[in-house]
């Protein structure tokens, strides 16, 4: 599972935050959380842990974790974990495996045929391709929606685009009704699961996904093998669980999958779905879709297969089978700590998962093979005398691709423990050429820009920075470009820090982030290698990833090069390294859109409203193509945003004081007393947790966090605000306004925090 696939880059890209102002330059010789002396010291540790990474070590471990199938509960994954495990262990690491056991659903039978107005059954087979060693094995999982509904259900079938919210309206306005229906969507436009929900919610019977070839096959390049692309018969598989509500294990929310923990009956776990679904090829959804007839489907709906795409319902008619075996799986997580010499209960942890749905060289095993030499160069520091000032904590995740299992369920089994000492959390997935990709808390974002500076980007030999800001500013340029990629550009022409995203859904920082309210980051490189046509299929091996992903393992140095220096800098450094004028000004940013999107929905419902009532719809219609007009929005009520306009204007200037301070101390060449440092980091420990609401997010109470969640209906993409925006465009407008009353209170006890802690930086002057 990767959190921000190339098919979700527009999505993630309206999260970046552009209106970061240009932070406090800290000087060149100084170092975020450093004295001049210290930052001395730790670029000479740095460097000695690049001397330790190298690219023929990640190519013989992804070769051999990817040799056969990673799926939860599969042998080689076993094999894996406990090798990973020794690895470790040789490193000097203190390393162990522990366990959980999950509800974890496999196919037992599954069938696919068009009964009628013709005949045809689907093959559901991902055949081998010449020249990939890998694909030619037979004991990977058939393709297969983990957490669908069993079902054997016959019914006409429709065709509903992409399955998402807006394009259930437009059937309505075509007459075209789902319930009593099989639905076939196809991959894109929103992430997967949320395809069969809305179906289900709107009545249908069982769904069918596809790949449509324009968005990931040939029409966006040759096909494997001989590109890189998705291949007639090949299939995405995936989760479909409903992690709107919560991830992790469906039986036990919010507590660790333990032996002994109470779980929930599969009839009563709200985020497994009721009704079957299947991921298919666009070899097998051709002749369903050639079979329907009914409207002409609209020009933004229609794929890339040589056919006309109608909507239905029918004449098709379609028989869908699918039975599981719900039983309970066991999860291997890999735990590698060092303890910390100064401050053994600060925890900087490190994340990649290793379970794949099939061999997983891409996903996740190239970050995890980084993840690896990190782990492998540190312990040579650690075997020439360093030992880390805070503990360091390494995981080896099981069950991401299910539903972030191993991650969710160690959180929420050491919950106490983690909302006492964790740091920081910092994850990475997949990792290929091109672009740093950094998201997450925006008291990181210096942090980040700090150490992108400093890493040297393998193609072009300039900084990883210089060469994002350089991407941006070009993107800002283009013909067509949305009005977010010219705010970029023109902050990265400032040359200040650069805008990291915010963190949606879909990979295994969820439960630390938006559940635990520990401080995060998700970082990798990407964009430049060709993955998406094999994603979640039997073509993600080795063979495919040295063609078209890292062929030379440079980008897994990069990743490793910059997760490891994040990670020995928030280990080291006197004071953690955070600053806030960044993060003031993405709350900023976010009310903004906040106040914006408003004011948009007052506007257009007022103009929907206007022209519904004289008529224009009916008269500027198609006579002879029915389409009904849209339905009438209610009218959006003045919102007040004066309490919370006020704490954000109190968060920007509570934040420019600390940071001064921060700079100031730095400076001085100074160090804090310890009681004194003690009682500082302990502040900034539990800054991000001062951001989650007791109560959760409304409807929704395992996410916590008020500043990012994934949405409800946007699946990995990140809703900012979410406790009122979420309200906001549901038109729930008085939820939205008792939510806009809490998440001020929440900003500011925040700001009552940081001011405390500037209070202390202050006291040596």
């Amino acid at each position: 599972m990767r959190f921000c696939s190339r098919l979700l880059l527009s999505a993630a890209l309206a999260s970046i935050v552009s209106w970061t102002a240009a932070a406090s330059e800290v000087p060149a010789q100084a170092m975020l959380g450093f004295h001049t002396e210290a930052a001395a010291r730790q670029r000479a540790l740095e460097q000695r842990f690049d001397t330790q990474l190298n690219a023929a070590d990640l190519r013989q471990w992804l070769q051999r974790m990817s040799a056969e199938p990673n799926h939860v509960g599969a042998a080689h994954n076993l094999q894996n974990a406990r090798w990973v495990r020794d690895r470790f262990q040789q490193w000097g690491w203190r390393a162990r495996i522990e366990t959980f056991d999950v509800l974890y659903p496999t196919l037992k039978e599954h069938s696919l045929a068009l009964i009628a107005p013709r005949k045809f059954v689907a093959s559901l087979q991902e055949p081998a391709v010449a020249g990939d060693a890998t694909s030619q094995r037979t004991d990977t999982l058939q393709p297969y929606a983990i957490y669908g509904g069993d079902g054997d259900v016959t019914a006409p079938l429709v065709y509903v685009n992409y399955g998402m919210p807006d394009d259930y309206r437009e059937l309505a306005r075509r007459g075209v009704d789902v319930k009593g229906k099989i639905v076939i969507a196809r991959y894109g436009g929103g992430w997967r699961g949320l395809k069969p929900k809305l179906a289900y919610e709107h009545g249908a019977i069982g769904c069918l996904i596809y790949s449509d070839p324009r968005d990931d096959g040939y029409g966006e390049g040759d096909v494997y093998p001989e590109g890189a692309w998705r291949p007639q018969s090949g299939v995405q598989r995936g989760s479909v669980l409903d992690t709107s509500l919560y991830p992790g294990d469906p039986l036990t929310p919010g507590v660790g999958a333990t032996k002994h923990a109470r779980r929930l009956d599969v009839a009563d776990a709200r985020s497994v779905l009721k009704i079957p679904v299947m991921p298919i090829s666009y070899a097998d959804a051709q002749p369903l879709l050639e079979a329907l007839a009914g409207p002409v489907a609209p020009t933004a709906w229609r794929g890339g297969l040589p056919l006309t795409y109608h909507l239905g319902p029918g004449p098709a008619q379609v028989h869908l089978k699918i039975v599981s075996q719900w039983r309970l799986q066991t999860l291997h997580n890999v735990i590698a700590t060092i303890p910390g010499r100064d401050s053994p209960d600060q925890w900087v942890i490190r994340g990649n998962h290793r379970d794949a749905w099939t061999y997983g060289a891409w996903d996740p095993l190239s970050g995890h093979v980084a993840m690896m030499a990190e782990a492998k160069a540190i312990g040579t520091l650690l075997k020439q005398g360093w030992r880390p000032r805070r503990t360091l904590v390494f995981a080896s995740w099981d069950g991401e691709e299910p539903s972030l299992l191993g991650s969710t369920e160690w959180a929420e089994a050491n919950a106490d423990e983690l909302r006492r000492k964790a740091i920081l959390y910092l994850n990475s997935d997949a990792n290929t050429r091109g672009f740093l990709n950094a998201a997450g808390s925006h008291s990181l974002q210096a942090l980040v820009s700090d150490v992108a500076r400093e890493v040297i980007d393998p193609q072009t030999k300039a900084s990883v920075y210089e060469r994002l800001r350089a991407s941006m500013r070009v993107e800002g340029q283009r013909p067509g470009a949305s009005e977010e990629s010219k705010r970029i550009a023109r902050q990265a022409k400032l040359g200040a820090d650069l805008p990291i995203y915010a963190l949606g859904g879909g990979s295994d920082f969820a439960a630390f982030l938006q559940h635990l309210g520990i401080a995060s980051l998700n970082v990798e490189y990407g964009g430049e290698g060709e993955h998406d046509g094999i994603y979640h299929s039997n073509y993600d091996t080795f063979e495919h990833y040295v063609r078209f992903g890292d062929p030379d393992f440079s980008y897994g140095i990069a990743e490793a090069q910059t997760v490891g220096r994040i990670v020995l800098r928030v280990a080291e450094a006197e004071i953690v390294p955070v600053s806030f004028v960044g993060f003031a000004d993405a709350v900023r940013g976010y009310l903004q859109e906040l106040q914006a999107l408003v004011k948009d929905k007052r506007e257009t419902a007022l103009a929907l409203n206007e022209l519904l009532e004289d008529g224009s719809f009916v008269l500027a219609a198609d006579p002879l193509r029915r389409v009904l007009p849209p339905e009438r929005e209610a009218e959006v009520p003045e919102i007040d945003f004066a309490a919370l306009d006020a704490v954000v204007t109190r968060l920007k200037a509570s934040a420019e004081r600390y940071d001064a301070a921060h700079l100031a101390h730095v400076s001085s060449g100074s160090t804090l007393p310890d009681a004194r440092r003690r009682q500082l980091n302990a502040l900034l420990q539990g800054m991000e947790q001062a951001l989650t609401m007791p109560g959760g997010l409304p409807g929704r109470d395992w996410y916590k966090h008020a500043i990012y969640a994934s949405g409800a209906l946007s699946g990995y993409g990140v809703k900012t605000l979410p406790a009122i925006r979420e309200p906001g465009e549901a038109g729930r407008w008085d939820e939205a306004q008792r939510q806009l009353k809490s998440t001020t209170g929440v900003l500011s006890e925040y700001c009552d925090r940081l001011d405390r802690a500037t209070t202390l930086l202050n006291q040596q002057r």
